[in-house]
């Protein structure tokens, strides 16, 4: 399932940051494309492909494009996108596997003819850097649009820029206001919304209090306050607690979490997978497993890496929201290309198969198929406009349609599944789900926007 690392749905290396917020680093910024078609990493400026794989027909990856083996060769779509990328933090699998889908869109007719070209841009949580990156991409790349996007402080920085000149972006979000302003639309939920989707799942098991844990740092005001409107509305009380990572006394952290908790109670996550997992082990060497009633974490512990490290103890006993469709327990025609994509052109996704690939695959179709409707030329105006207009779209990764439309937020992601371990893999145990509105965020959006369809095919839970 993965290139050289344990099989994982989200990459020990690129989740070091998906429950937090804000992270102080340093690093330079660097532009790469993604869009030939060889699954080789590309040099440091933007390129289209010019070559058809003719592997692509054997290969299960023709259906990407309207004509199988055939280069588009028309003057190239450009799009861009700002990923986090820095020692212990790396979102850089979501842009990479975008760019592997526009790979196999370029070698297999375009859209009406026109390459794809998406230059790709990393940045090290720096304010001032975030900002050029923006600049970059519309003053010196000149990119239509803006799709790929991962970032713990882009929307922060980002958002009123993009705002003001008309850009219509889409996401992979971390931070508030990839959530709460107009001109951002995300794939994904972020660690609030994925963090009530854990603790709603463990309240349906009636527990007699919460504790939810995660990482301190700056933000987790914005994260908990989720899971305490949904704690407050059941009349469950509830345990804010943080930890400073990376975690140096397991064995206490477990402690503490269960002894607040109580043996009627619940504890759930908020950590990236190597430290929910050295807790998890703590709890497990100290015996404390069975001492509640539910252990749950949000999406990044969504990972067969981590049910395999664990061990048969917690099956059944740990419950994960997951944002996307279950890679191990999906087999339809989407999951089918995404994985004939992966292996043939995303030798640049490091973490393999997993929920950070899936997001890049998901951005990438919903950009085609916004492309795809536009009669004329490409420009920014054409393009943005399109983005903006995709309604009800069927992802075929989502639980639910898919929508950017004309709101003053979005959180077009609201309704996911719950997995929990079997036997080494995470399997599926509840259907989709609708995030409560108890959270007033979730609320403010559906009086907005409403509650988008379920997508065909995907399972209800309820």
């Amino acid at each position: 399932m993965f290139h050289h690392v344990p099989r994982v749905r989200l990459g020990l290396s690129i989740v070091a940051a998906l429950g937090l917020l804000f992270v102080a680093g340093c690093g330079s910024s660097k532009s790469s494309s993604s869009t030939s078609s060889s699954s080789a990493p590309a040099a440091s400026s933007s390129t289209t492909s010019s070559t058809a794989s003719s592997a692509s027909a054997s290969s299960g990856t023709s259906s990407c494009g309207p004509k199988p083996g055939t280069a588009a060769t028309g003057t190239p779509i450009t799009l861009g996108a700002i990923n986090t990328k820095e020692p212990g933090t790396d979102f850089t699998d979501i842009e990479n596997m975008e760019g592997a889908y526009f790979a196999c869109v370029n070698a297999n007719g375009g859209v009406n003819g026109h390459p794809i070209s998406l230059t790709k841009l990393t940045e090290a949580t720096q304010p001032a850097q975030i900002a050029a990156d923006a600049s970059k991409l519309t003053q010196t790349d000149h990119v239509d649009g803006v799709s790929g996007s991962s970032s713990i402080l882009e929307c922060t920085i980002n958002h009123s820029y993009w705002e003001k000149n008309h850009y219509y972006v889409i996401a992979a979000g971390i931070a508030p206001e990839c959530y709460s302003t107009p001109n951002y639309a995300d794939v994904n939920m972020g660690p609030r919304y994925s963090s009530d989707g854990a603790e709603q799942y463990v309240l349906t098991l009636h527990p007699s209090k919460i504790v939810f844990d995660q990482s301190n740092v700056p933000g987790t005001g914005y994260i908990a306050a989720g899971p305490a409107a949904l704690a407050a509305n059941a009349h469950v009380p509830i345990t804010q607690l943080t930890e400073n990572v990376p975690i140096n006394d397991a064995d206490s952290v477990a402690l503490k979490e269960v002894d607040d908790a109580g043996p009627n109670g619940a504890v759930v996550l908020n950590f990236t997978p190597p430290e929910a997992l050295v807790i998890l082990q703590a709890a497990q060497k100290l015996g404390l497993e069975n001492r509640v009633k539910a252990w749950a974490c949000s999406t990044p512990c969504n990972t067969d890496f981590l049910a395999t490290s664990l061990g048969s103890k917690w099956d059944g006993k740990f419950f994960v929201n997951a944002e996307l469709a279950d890679p191990d327990a999906t087999n339809t025609p989407t999951m089918n290309l995404y994985r004939a994509i992966l292996k043939q052109y995303g030798s640049d996704v490091s973490g393999g198969i997993g929920a950070f690939s899936e997001m890049g695959f998901t951005m990438g179709e919903i950009a085609q198929h916004a492309l795809e409707s536009i009669t004329g030329p490409y420009t920014t105006a054409s393009v943005n406009a399109a983005f903006k207009a995709i309604k009800n779209y069927n992802t075929g990764m989502l639980c639910q349609l898919w929508t950017f439309g004309d709101y003053p937020l979005h959180i077009a992601n609201n309704e996911d599944y719950t997995v929990t371990p079997d036997n080494g893999k995470m399997v599926l145990k509840q259907g989709c789900t609708l995030i409560s509105a108890v959270d007033p965020q979730i609320a403010q959006y559906r009086a907005a926007a409403g509650t988008a369809p379920l997508a065909p095919g995907q399972p209800s839970g309820s």
